[in-house]
């Protein structure tokens, strides 16, 4: 498979697009204005105990208090299967009443962004990553990511860090980049990984509640870290100074991989080689066709995500039951990418297309599973439900690709429909009954959108007499291009 990652930098704002054999699959977004602070660590003070949620409302300097869960207090590790890069989860736990206390100083690192009107999320679990290790300072585990199933290679890696680690008290998460690493590459993520954690409590040590004490890398380092692996041939970055800064972190941490950084200087924008920006902009779009003729509808709501799958245009070739499963795997595909390249996350019901033979139900779902190996985000994928649903999670950390890019329609007020001029009409006409009934005027002067007005004085022309006459004012109509089509205002002159 040909994987590439381009690096495209403007001065308050910087893109990474992977691009799989010429089809973007992920796109993160950085902006100067707005950086994403997940990862980075603060001295923080509880701001009230909520005993009844088993959580704490932290101030860290955010615009809004942050959120910790009692399950997120800092407390001794057990060292379970690891799933992807995900450090262990925790035993049972006390009421949060008996791990913090109001206005106690702790120091916290955020693991979700700030989402709509929720905080950010916390936890005191404090993990800090390097290219091939997860430093986990509160704890003695040594783990190794459950992505890398060579049982030999796991037992030689765990064997390295836990030697080069002896002594230093601290835990290490194995990431799934170590495979097939040499020894004094974990030695050397290890020295950097010590060395980052004392600077961190040097910190902690002098500074204030709402300090950010450890802030993690910049987007375009952040990818060469997480998302640079042997199959990736080529990182084009269209800034020389950046390009020329990842060099250097690439030279330091993963030497084999650096010369496949390189400086795009073509004529045409680098998100222009493979059509990234005209996949942006489908991506905004609800509808996603298939090769096939069918298509997807994919609604992103607050509680959940749901996929619909549609046949479309395609016929198929033999029967019915055929033409729905061919379907169905495609689309299976086509929600994997999607689920990536949107950022999708939390809850997700997918409707497939109704299926009768079990077998072709087990294969949709195992073509799923197979296509979302890939995505860097933990997914959990469930049976079919008895309605025929695919039910599955996606773990969320930043905001949507839709909810980065895009806000709130103000005329539809997220609705995604309008009143129609018509419906329009008629509440102008009873609003100005009302007006007349409590407020004593000769003349009424009714501001609107140009549609509505237009209909006013043509369709409903005679209505308007009607109108006039039954409560014996005159009423004028003036359009209005800034107002939309459900606002109007009933002036009394």
């Amino acid at each position: 498979m040909s994987e590439e990652i381009l690096v495209n930098v403007t001065p308050r704002e910087t893109r990474v697009a992977v691009v799989e054999n010429g089809m973007l699959q992920e796109l993160h977004i950085e902006r100067g204005w707005r950086r994403g602070v997940v990862g980075n660590i603060y001295k923080g003070k509880v701001q009230r105990v909520m005993p009844g949620m088993q959580a704490a409302f932290v101030d860290i300097g955010l615009e809004r208090a942050a959120f910790l869960h009692a399950n997120d207090v800092m407390r001794s590790l057990r060292p379970p299967e690891l799933v992807g890069d995900e450090p262990p989860q925790p035993a049972a736990t006390p009421p949060v009443s008996e791990l913090l206390r109001d206005g106690q100083d702790i120091v916290v690192q955020v693991v979700k962004d700030p989402i709509g009107t929720k905080g950010a999320r916390l936890t005191m679990q404090i993990s800090i990553p390097s290219r091939y290790l997860v430093l986990l300072p509160q704890s003695t585990v040594v783990g190794v990511s459950a992505r890398i199933e060579d049982e030999a290679e796991r037992a030689r890696l765990k064997s390295l860090v836990t030697g080069f680690s002896a002594g230093n008290q601290h835990g290490y998460i194995v990431r799934t980049n170590a495979e097939g690493q040499p020894a004094e590459a974990l030695a050397e993520d290890i020295a950097y990984l010590a060395r980052a954690w004392l600077l961190v409590e040097g910190q902690v040590a002098s500074a204030r509640v709402g300090t950010c004490v450890y802030e993690d890398l910049t987007l375009p380092m952040r990818a060469v870290r997480d998302l640079m692996r042997r199959d990736v041939e080529k990182v084009k970055v269209d800034s020389r100074e950046t390009c020329d800064r990842l060099k250097v972190f690439a030279a330091q941490y993963m030497p084999g991989l650096a010369e496949r950084i390189e400086h795009y200087s073509g004529a045409r924008p680098v998100f222009d080689l493979y059509g990234v920006e005209d996949e942006i902009g489908r991506a905004l779009e609800k509808q996603v066709p298939l090769k096939s003729g069918g298509y997807l509808v994919i609604d992103q709501t607050e509680a959940m995500t749901t996929v619909d799958v549609n046949t479309g245009s395609f016929l198929g070739q033999r029967n019915l039951e055929e033409t729905v499963y061919r379907t169905n795997l495609e689309a299976a595909q086509a929600v994997a990418r999607q689920l990536r390249l949107r950022n999708l996350g939390g809850i997700i019901i997918i409707d497939f297309i109704d299926m009768v033979d079990v077998e072709h139900r087990r294969q949709v779902l195992r073509t799923l599973e197979k296509s979302l190996l890939r995505d860097h985000a933990k997914t959990t994928v469930y049976d079919f439900s008895p309605l025929g649903l695919v039910e599955m999670t996606r773990k969320r950390t930043v905001e949507s690709l839709e909810r980065q890019l895009s806000e709130t329609c103000h005329e539809c007020g997220g609705r995604g429909m309008l009143k129609t001029d018509e419906t329009v009409t008629y509440e102008i006409f009873r609003e100005i009954v009302r007006a007349v009934r409590q407020f004593d005027a000769e003349r009424l002067l009714v501001i609107a959108s140009p549609k509505v007005v237009t209909r006013i004085t043509e369709e409903e022309s005679a209505a308007v007499a009607e109108l006039e006459e039954f409560l014996g004012k005159s009423i004028r109509f003036q359009a209005d291009e800034q107002y939309f089509q459900e606002q109007f205002d009933v002036v009394l002159l």
